[in-house]
C-alpha cells in the first residue's frame, strides 16, 4: 500500500493577496505609478537616516577635536 502523493501549494503571502487585489482593481498604470510612489518613500526614509547617522558622525567627531 502506497501513501497518496503529498502536494504542497504556497499559502499566499498577504502582499501576494493585496496585489492580486490591487490589479483587480487598478490600471496598470495606476499600479506602477503607487509603486513608483513607494519606493521613493522607502528611499526617502533611508536618506533621512543617512542624514542622521552623518550627523552624529560630525557632532561626535567636532567633540573630539
Amino acid at each position: 500500500m502506497q501513501a497518496a502523493p503529498v502536494r504542497a501549494n504556497a499559502i499566499p503571502s498577504f502582499t501576494d493577496a493585496l496585489r492580486a487585489v490591487e490589479s483587480l482593481l487598478m490600471s496598470s498604470g495606476q499600479r506602477t505609478a503607487r509603486r513608483n510612489a513607494w519606493t521613493s518613500v522607502l528611499e526617502d526614509r533611508r536618506r533621512a537616516k543617512d542624514r542622521v547617522e552623518a550627523q552624529h558622525f560630525l557632532e561626535q567627531a567636532a567633540g573630539r577635536s
